[in-house]
């Protein structure tokens, strides 16, 4: 059987934005050494397996959002391109890329560190003391 070829991966500006927004976050977390593992294992592991494995990662479609803004974002998209989000769960990260089979190229759309998700709450609602 004859061996699929591979798909080309790239990173996109905005993929980049998140990835310094992560060099940020763990630098502040006292963690800078977790970038450097994150970038390695993009290298070895994530970009090999999107490259040949494009489908790899879960339908975004399958759990759509709930928010009016992101609902507002997908309906701006292109004719088709929302059914070609996919998410890929590496770690401690969520990615966000489209596969595009007519140009056989993998697009790293965004990136984030799960604890990026989480809530500020002690910022939100300060505590007010009489």
């Amino acid at each position: 059987m004859a061996e699929q070829p591979l798909y080309r991966v790239e990173l996109t500006e905005s993929f980049l934005e998140r990835l310094d927004a992560i060099e940020a976050f763990l630098t502040e977390a006292d963690a800078a050494f977790a970038f450097d593992d994150l970038l390695a294992e993009l290298r070895a592991t994530v970009i090999p397996n999107l490259a040949r494995f494009p489908r790899i990662g879960r339908r975004y479609l399958d759990k759509p959002p709930q928010s009016a803004e992101a609902l507002a974002q997908l309906a701006s998209l292109p004719a088709g391109a929302a059914d070609r989000l996919r998410e890929y769960l590496h770690g401690d990260y969520l990615l966000l890329y489209t596969a595009m089979d007519a140009v056989k190229t993998v697009y790293l759309l965004s990136i984030r560190h799960h604890r990026q998700l989480s809530f500020d709450f002690a910022r939100l609602w300060p505590t007010h003391q009489p």
